[in-house]
């Protein structure tokens, strides 16, 4: 089969790798240029350098409806458009240059978690399970028939880096088995329910910034949601934005004020947090913190005093009367 393929970053490499290896006829691969926003510098292995490497022609844009990248599709006299982190909608007249129109290979457990980062934001509301979804592409987001999909357990101390590194392992047998299901003209996908579709947003600077009145697991799933690579769920302490690099659960119930720094445990600095309806705990330990400007460090160092508050409460003095 003659596929075009359009990618970007880690994503774009391992479905790229695993058509290259096929034995499938790749005449065009389409990639966006090398970007400085934070999520696109995550994971940014590049397919441009892979399709190099291949033999492959390349050419980079943002949208695939720019004059040079539409009529270099329309050369390519493909069967299938192949997509996987592609950025931008793929107009209907360009899929319609290939014969087969084109699939989309999206890391969300669709029709919920369609749009961007699903993965930070499955682990941050908290899910029990992420996916990995293939689609036939349509002029509507991430709502196009399912083509193949994979379900993928996660576990309550799971990060979103091991998480993605996972979907990672599965992306080349979800990417050769969607080829194959859709060259199959006895196979029909499966459609969508755009009633239960639930699409997000990319994430910025503003979803990583921890609301201390929050629940401690509500707290603790954002933080895990945050992990290294990826921008760190962040507060404030003295005036200074401090990222969260590891927390637990502390030992006993802390209670009080969302945002205080209440006590010390071994592992680290309590914080106080929101309550949950019919719990009392209300705290998380934090272990390690990192100021904008420095390095990594033990919470228990960086804390010097008890009794501060984190977050927007940082300027507001409560001394006067504290008992």
């Amino acid at each position: 089969m003659r596929i075009v393929f359009m990618g970007y970053q880690t994503w774009g490499v391992v479905a790229l790798r695993a058509l290259a290896t096929s034995g499938h006829t790749l005449p065009l691969v389409v990639t966006h240029p090398a970007s400085d926003h934070p999520y696109e510098k995550i994971w940014a292995d590049s397919v441009s350098a892979l399709a190099k490497a291949h033999r492959i022609p390349v050419i980079e844009g943002r949208r695939a409806d720019e004059p040079a990248i539409e009529r270099a599709i329309r050369e390519a006299r493909a069967d299938l458009i192949l997509c996987s982190d592609w950025r931008t909608l793929v107009p209907e007249r360009v899929l319609r240059l290939a014969r087969l129109g084109g699939i989309n290979i999206h890391d969300g457990l669709l029709p919920r978690y369609a749009g961007f980062a699903p993965i930070n934001w499955a682990i941050a509301n908290g899910e029990s399970e992420v996916g990995l979804t293939a689609h036939v592409m349509t002029h509507l987001f991430d709502l196009g028939d399912i083509v193949v999909q994979r379900r993928i357990p996660v576990a309550p101390l799971d990060t979103a880096t091991g998480v993605a590194q996972r979907v990672f392992d599965l992306l080349p047998e979800v990417t050769l088995e969607s080829v194959a299901r859709r060259a199959d003209p006895d196979f029909s996908p499966v459609p969508q329910d755009p009633i239960l579709s639930s699409f997000f947003h990319k994430r910025t600077a503003r979803e990583s910034r921890v609301d201390w009145s929050r629940t401690p697991k509500q707290i603790f799933d954002l933080i895990r949601a945050q992990s290294d690579p990826y921008p760190n769920a962040w507060t404030t302490h003295a005036g200074r934005r401090l990222y969260l690099k590891r927390v637990s659960y502390p030992s006993r119930a802390y209670c009080g004020t969302p945002g205080r720094l209440h006590s010390r445990e071994p592992a680290g600095v309590v914080v106080v947090c929101g309550q949950q309806p019919g719990q009392i705990n209300q705290g998380l330990v934090l272990e390690e913190v990192q100021p904008a400007d420095g390095e990594p460090t033990p919470a228990h160092r960086w804390f010097r005093r008890l009794g501060e508050y984190l977050g927007d409460a940082d300027n507001i003095n409560y001394d006067a009367g504290e008992q």
